[in-house]
């Protein structure tokens, strides 16, 4: 019999569904919420019920034969640290995620929302690498001043899936090679991968490593305190500016690929130039992950929406292909990583780990 699972992934405004029998998809929907409704919650775990309707009414749909189903896979939160993996959704980690203790996040839905679907049908639920997986050395967490330490925050789901598929065609596990992928999204994540586990990344949101269509990335640090001591923003603002308001939206006023490049195109110089430097900035955040690994790696694999650009990857390519085999694989693919994990647990592969 095939494994029938239900995946979990919520959004800002939306949630991704999907009923998949094995790794073949059967059903799947982006069930869109009343964004005016949700944003009236201040703590997105109290949308719950609103967005718990709405994917009642597509599983009904679904006319499921209960005894069939085997699990209910959600989308991982931000949490407190932890190894990669898969982990059985628990009391604890529920109240964390209801509590915002390390997040307020749409993804806190995605255990909330698996563990209530799981409940409802007697089924296992589990969530699958976070992005506060953290397999990080000792070495890595250090900054430079004992106040603040270094966090591992990575887009692990996908960048662990890009490198599995790419280990497995070459009759390899992920386990057994050592990888640096950048996934190339809102935010970047560049992640040295040394047989499976992230032992360093720069932190995507407000941490280092390249700046990103709206993310600022690491900045001179002068400048960056004399702009927080400036008085022209409150903290709150600062981290609006620095996480949303940054990198190409800031500089050409625009944070979509496809329209920069347009801008190109019709021959903007500091469009070019920008872009450019993002590439540029990217290309080198790899030669970073490369040393983490000590050159020892099997390929470099470019993932995201962005890696869709076939002009920023190959302006990154220009930098860093001495380094090693670079490998496009363009897009996200969260749901089939979430499949993926269900289908280990579920064939005994894998074994669920405790929060």
């Amino acid at each position: 019999m095939p494994y029938r699972m239900i995946i979990i992934n919520p959004g800002s405004t939306s949630t991704k569904t999907a009923y998949v029998e094995d790794s073949r998809k059967v059903a799947s929907e982006t069930i869109r919420h009343n964004g005016e409704e949700l944003a009236k919650f201040d703590n997105v775990a109290d949308q719950f019920e609103l967005r718990m309707e709405l994917i009642n009414s597509w599983i009904d749909s679904l006319e499921l034969n209960v005894s069939d189903l085997s699990a209910i896979v959600g989308r991982g939160a931000p949490l407190k640290p932890l190894d990669g993996g898969s982990y059985a959704i628990s009391d604890e980690m529920l109240a964390d995620l209801k509590n915002m203790r390390y997040s307020n996040h749409a993804s806190n839905h995605g255990a909330i929302i698996a563990s209530h679907i799981g409940n409802k049908f007697n089924k296992p639920s589990l969530i699958a690498d976070p992005i506060t997986v953290d397999n990080f050395k000792d070495v890595s967490r250090i900054s430079g001043i004992p106040e603040i330490e270094r966090k591992c925050r990575v887009h692990a789901l996908n960048i662990k899936e890009m490198c599995r598929r790419d280990a497995r065609e070459d009759g390899q596990e992920l386990e057994d090679v050592n990888y640096v992928c950048a996934h190339m999204g809102g935010g970047v994540s560049v992640a040295a991968l040394e047989k499976g586990l992230v032992i360093d990344v720069n932190d995507a949101l407000l941490g280092m490593g390249p700046f990103s269509p709206d993310r600022a990335g690491a900045l001179p640090i002068g400048g960056l305190v004399k702009l927080c001591y400036s008085g022209k923003f409150s903290e709150q603002e600062m981290i609006d500016k620095l996480s949303k308001k940054s990198g190409l939206v800031a500089y050409l006023g625009s944070s979509d690929l496809i329209e920069v490049e347009k801008m190109i195109d019709d021959g903007n110089e500091k469009a070019l130039l920008y872009f450019n430097a993002m590439a540029y900035q990217i290309a080198k955040e790899i030669g970073i992950a490369s040393v983490a690994l000590k050159g020892n790696l099997k390929k470099i694999i470019l993932t995201g929406g962005m890696a869709n650009s076939e002009r920023l990857c190959d302006e990154i390519k220009k930098y860093c292909s001495f380094i090693g085999d670079v490998k496009v694989a363009a897009g996200e693919f969260e749901m089939e990583a979430l499949a993926a994990a269900g289908m280990r647990f579920l064939s005994g592969k894998e074994k669920l780990k405790a929060y």
